[in-house]
């Protein structure tokens, strides 16, 4: 489809990646966002990954986690090395990754963060996350997404 590029797909194409884009339509301030967006798809909703831009100890980190569950910031915080985190600023994570809140890839952002990806990822074949935009997803394979951000994979979710 054309005028699908993003930062991120630029990435996967420039890498040889295998991966294929999902256009949906689910309305940006929808409640249960996420699990909408599997809907949409067609797909198991422990398949899509909301990428979270967080803080820990005060340093910008990315967490990717299923939308069928929340973030555990203390098991984050963990993974790094960290004793707190929180979720960042809306704008300041706009502003780090390049890329609107409801629409933030892990792949192509504006400055790289340190990324943790849940481990539950490490047991499918793909996984859905976000292409940088709005009604677009990514499908790669989690070792893909692992090595394209150096990241590290933890227990991240509650449910």
């Amino acid at each position: 489809m054309a005028g699908q590029g993003t930062p991120a797909t630029a990435l996967l194409v420039k890498r040889g990646i295998a991966h294929r884009t999902h256009p949906y339509r689910v309305a940006p301030d929808a409640p249960n966002y996420g699990a909408l967006v599997a809907v949409a798809l067609g797909v198991a909703p422990e398949r899509v990954f909301k990428s979270l831009v967080t803080e820990v100890d005060g340093a910008l980190t990315v967490a990717v986690v299923p939308v069928t569950g929340e973030l555990d910031l203390k098991a984050l915080a963990a993974a790094v090395g960290g004793k707190r985190a929180a979720l960042a600023d809306r704008a300041i994570a706009e502003r780090a990754t390049g890329y609107v809140r409801g629409g933030i890839s892990p792949l192509g952002q504006r400055r790289r963060l340190p990324t943790v990806l849940d481990e539950s990822a490490l047991d499918l074949p793909t996984i859905y996350v976000s292409a940088g935009r709005r009604g677009l997803q990514l499908e790669l394979a989690p070792a893909d997404l692992v090595a394209l951000t150096d990241a590290r994979t933890a227990p991240l979710q509650t449910h």
